[in-house]
């Protein structure tokens, strides 16, 4: 629709405008700082640092209900700035101008309803949020949105110059800063650091082909994190990780689409969400709360962090009552799902902080942590698969997370449950391949189950006289006997009467 065509209350609102309301607050020693440096740790006492917005009780004037009428009505309108994550312009990015704003399509995926057989399967009804169709292929478009925008602000208002923008990653991460660095053409350079050997070859396709210096760094994730930590310490660069709170905000989207794609009703709703460096469930809490905070929803959901046995720091954190609660980072072993393959997250202690006060306002039990197994994730990714969605790793995490909850009463029967599927199946095809072939390393403690295997059948019929080739078609009576004969043989395979 055009601007022109809305209502004349509404018509004021459609195009944001910008304020300069938001810094950047250290969790540690609550110093503030203006946005204009590329910081991402305090520099008085190097703790992590926080978006805060100090005009946000201005938003609260505006009450809930019109809130949701202007985001509603904003999707209608065809203005590229504000069609992705920055429809929600002023919860996220307030201080930017739309011509400043990098969008490549990213936001608003689907929520697609299980079938009832999967629902039966679980005991409770289920959304898979498919944020596998953000560009890039996982959720971390979100976020790089954001990222990418601010750096691309601070670039065209002069406060930096050509910049290289670096990032430590399982896979997921690199594509999408990549993409997006890319995106900017000659200012900005992008290079990404990947554990040697732990990345699918179908992610590590996607920041080469989008130019990005690609190194490989011995270790697991957190050593590439390590590196990265350090660069960004001692030399001007751009971090990408999800420590860069920009990062965060675009992330924060997924609450505000869940919120609108369920018309803002979320009393009784669980979101299910995978766990790895702990970044988008900090992004999810906060989305929540603020959403909450202007009365826009008026219950918070139910949020269940999910972790493999493989690599579980926060659930070993929440597994002890409150005042015996002492984080430790954990040594991984190999995980199918790999972009949750993280043993120190950079986030916890935001995630620390928000659950605190998210169970304050929406009561105890609003906010838990299960831990799943190698099998149950593989055998959930393919049984939802098979049931008609586009489940990754992560998104096979969800669901055997979700179960968990269910049988272990943490999340009620029949409560309507949205899981987070963060990246598309293709991205993970190799992980279906080890289990349709029965060929997973031991350290994964992976079996596969015969009644979830599935492999290509060859068929040569012992009735055709003779078989086409590349080089020879057949023609003619040849022809008609090979297709007769296969025809049958099919037939058989497949027991057609």
């Amino acid at each position: 629709m055009l601007l022109e065509q809305f209502p004349q209350e509404i018509r004021e609102r459609m195009i944001p405008k910008t304020r300069d309301d938001l810094t950047y607050r250290c969790l540690g020693c609550e110093a503030g700082y203006d946005l204009s440096r590329l910081l991402y740790t305090c520099p008085s006492c190097g703790s992590l640092l926080m978006l805060v917005d100090t005009g946000f009780d201005k938003l609260k004037e505006t009450p809930g209900k019109k809130w949701q009428r202007l985001f509603d009505s904003r999707r209608m309108l065809n203005v590229p700035a504000l069609k992705g994550v920055y429809l929600f312009h002023e919860l996220i990015g307030p201080h930017l101008p739309l011509e400043h704003i990098v969008y490549l399509g990213e936001g608003h995926t689907p929520v697609v309803r299980s079938n009832p057989a999967l629902r039966h399967w679980a005991g409770t009804d289920i959304y898979f949020k498919n944020d596998g169709q953000n560009p890039s292929a996982s959720f971390k478009d979100r976020g790089m949105a954001s990222a990418i925008s601010h750096l691309n602000h601070l670039i065209e208002t002069g406060r930096v110059k050509k910049v290289l923008a670096v990032c430590a990653s399982t896979g997921d991460t690199s594509a999408a800063a990549a993409l997006y660095a890319s995106y900017l053409g000659d200012k900005v350079a992008s290079a990404v650091l990947l554990p040697e050997g732990k990345v699918t070859p179908q992610q590590l396709s996607q920041p080469l082909g989008a130019g990005a210096k690609v190194l490989m760094i011995p270790g697991v994730f957190d050593h590439a994190m390590k590196v990265v930590e350090r660069l960004a310490q001692e030399y001007d660069v751009a971090l990408l990780n999800s420590k860069n709170p920009w990062r965060i905000k675009g992330q924060e989207s997924y609450s505000y689409e869940v919120a609108q794609q369920f018309d803002y009703a979320l009393e009784g709703m669980a979101v299910v969400v995978p766990v790895g460096n702990a970044g988008n469930i900090t992004a999810i809490l906060t989305g929540f709360l603020s959403l909450f905070d202007l009365g826009i929803i008026k219950a918070l959901p139910r949020v269940l962090a999910v972790q493999s046995h493989h690599a579980d720091p926060v659930f070993r954190y929440y597994s002890n009552p409150p005042g015996k609660r002492v984080f430790e980072p954990v040594r991984v072993r190999p995980s199918v799902a790999q972009a949750a393959m993280i043993g120190n997250p950079v986030s916890m202690p935001r995630v620390i902080r928000l659950v605190e006060k998210y169970e304050d306002l929406a009561g105890e039990g609003a906010f838990a942590a299960v831990q799943v197994t190698e099998q149950e994730i593989m055998d959930s990714m393919l049984l939802a698969d098979r049931s008609g969605h586009v489940a990754c790793t992560q998104g096979g995490e969800s669901l055997a997370g979700l179960k968990r909850a269910v049988d272990l009463g943490l999340v009620p029967a029949g409560e309507v449950a949205v899981l987070d599927s963060t990246a598309h199946h293709l991205k993970f095809v190799s992980f279906q391949e080890k289990y349709f072939e029965d060929s997973f390393e031991p350290e994964f403690e992976v079996v596969p189950k015969e009644e979830l295997m599935n492999r290509p059948v060859p068929v040569r019929s012992k009735r055709a006289k003779r078989l086409p080739t590349e080089e020879d078609h057949l023609s003619g009576p040849e022809l008609e006997d090979f297709v007769a004969a296969t025809a049958q043989e099919v037939a058989r395979i497949l027991g057609i009467a």
